[in-house]
């Protein structure tokens, strides 16, 4: 049996393994992508992309259609049935950032997972990854040195061996990587055994209103209708009966309300709706992701595969340095120690909101609503790759009550840079080194110093000079430090460090910080 060597190998190319190749391979890490199926599911699943998933994919030349409703975000309603009685609107989420403030330079979209995943397999097939359809994983152990695999083609049964220095595991919620690790998981769990029935039917004049996600509240009959706004919708049903074409038209048209539509099954789906959070994100050399690691059922906050999406991108950056030597291995480390307890803070707030609190064994204290822009674009994290994220920080805030403290997402500033031409996000000048900030170009020299000394790339970025703020003195509010402090962010876009005054030595200062923040200049090689 044959055996190749990889840098990394992703086991799983749905969402979020696909997610992970293209930000792998955007940072140089061309990656092996496993896949058992041939191709997409037929059945859409996803549909919502949240504005912190479009910052990532923006970041990795990703271009992601607009939505059909535009900016404005989906609406929901309680019906008797499509052209019968409507009873209320619901609001779609808890809260939103005050009028007037731009928390970011992009907007959440809706598009189906089927249409999603093409777009991500081309852009990651462009960066250099290496997808390989019908395959699995037969059976892999790992040592010190890296994750030996046996991979099968589905066709043929055909094995060979991937000799790989770090393998994610994107297998989905039943996955076979976390069983053979021995890894347990926790939450709520399982909820309930949906049905959903995918059809296509000429139904746009229901769609007028905006309303797309529909509550059906018969006598004798219960479901959930939501459009994937492209002629195809799909019925969810929570009794976990198989049905016939005959009987799923019958169950399509109750719910529609009428019999004269013309009704066009395509697929059926059975899923099971838990909540469950592995009790550790990694193993040695293996690291979970997306379902594997938190099984988040569906709701309005999009918390499931966005969740998965922003665990590829924390993972990415960090074996990324790692494999270049610009950090030492333990940096892996925070991959669990940040991830995980977002997972678990999303877990709770789905039991907290009125769609799943019934759904709770036992009775819990009531736990505050926090709202979705909080949790999007506002989470903390706490890790050794952060200083100074203070036990007194709550685990998320909307990014209008945060100042730039570290372990939250570097804020949103509009700005004139590259000469001045053209407005942009100061978002746009992350996401790829290490990004010093300062209104003091005194700072620049301090970070030329650290990168020499450490060997991690730093990028500086003077503020007023090379990136001028369109509001004036908005940076030091946004970011809380005066005119002579800095602020360190990372390469996935968040705040690693800050001083909001200058040290008495500004490059010892900052070589301390980023040495401890990666570990650099204290591991001879790379992990």
């Amino acid at each position: 049996m044959t055996t190749e060597s990889v840098p990394i190998l992703i086991v799983g190319g749905s969402l979020v393994g696909l997610s992970a190749a293209v930000f792998l391979a955007w940072r140089g890490v061309p990656a092996v992508v496993v896949e058992r199926h041939p191709g997409s599911s037929p059945h859409p699943r996803a549909i919502g992309y949240t504005t912190r998933t479009l910052e990532l994919f923006r970041a990795a030349g990703i271009e992601v259609p607009e939505s059909p409703h535009g900016s404005r975000p989906p609406r929901r309603a309680r019906v008797e049935s499509l052209a019968g009685a409507w009873f209320e609107e619901y609001a779609w989420t808890p809260g939103s950032a005050p009028p007037g403030i731009e928390s970011s330079p992009v907007r959440a979209t809706a598009i189906p997972q089927d249409r999603l995943e093409p777009i991500l397999r081309r852009r990651a097939l462009e960066l250099g990854a290496d997808i390989r359809p019908s395959t699995e994983l037969a059976g892999f152990t790992q040592d010190d040195d890296g994750v030996s695999a046996v991979l099968r083609h589905r066709d043929n049964g055909q094995e060979y061996g991937v000799r790989a220095r770090y393998m994610v595991a994107a297998d989905g919620a039943a996955s076979g990587i976390r069983t053979a690790l021995g890894i347990g998981r926790t939450g709520e769990g399982l909820l309930s055994t949906q049905r959903s029935i995918l059809f296509r039917a000429p139904l746009d004049e229901y769609l007028e209103h905006g309303v797309v996600q529909f509550e059906i509240e018969q006598p004798d009959f219960r479901a959930f209708l939501t459009t994937y706004s492209d002629g195809r919708w799909v019925l969810m049903l929570g009794d976990d009966v198989g049905r016939d074409e005959d009987e799923q038209r019958d169950l399509v048209r109750k719910a529609i309300g009428r019999t004269d539509v013309p009704i066009e099954p395509i697929t059926t789906g059975r899923w099971e709706l838990a909540a469950l959070i592995a009790d550790r994100f990694s193993s040695g050399r293996v690291f979970l992701t997306g379902d594997a690691a938190h099984q988040l059922p569906p709701n309005r906050g999009g918390f499931g595969a966005n969740t998965g999406i922003d665990d590829a991108h924390n993972l990415a950056w960090k074996l990324a340095a790692v494999l270049s030597g610009q950090a030492a291995p333990a940096l892996l480390d925070t991959y669990d120690a940040e991830r995980r307890p977002i997972a678990t803070l999303r877990h709770e707030q789905l039991f907290a909101r009125a769609d799943y609190k019934a759904h709770l064994k036992t009775p819990k204290p009531d736990v505050p609503v926090l709202d979705d822009v909080a949790l999007e674009l506002g989470q903390l994290y706490r890790s050794a790759a952060i200083l100074g994220a203070g036990p007194d920080l709550p685990p998320a805030r909307r990014p209008d009550e945060w100042a730039g403290q570290p372990g939250t997402r570097a804020p949103h500033l509009p700005v004139l840079a590259g000469g001045g031409e053209g407005e942009q996000s100061i978002l746009d000048l992350f996401q790829r080194d290490w990004v010093l900030l300062s209104e003091d170009d005194r700072w620049a020299i301090a970070a030329g110093d650290t990168g020499r000394r450490l060997g991690v790339p730093i990028t500086f970025v003077g503020i007023g000079t090379d990136a001028k703020p369109v509001k004036p003195d908005a940076f030091p509010a946004a970011y809380g430090i005066t005119a002579t402090g800095a602020t360190l962010v990372r390469p996935d876009g968040y705040i690693a460090w800050r001083t909001t005054d200058a040290p008495a030595d500004r490059a010892h200062a900052l070589t301390a910080a980023l040495g401890h923040l990666t570990g650099a200049g204290q591991s001879s090689g790379e992990g």
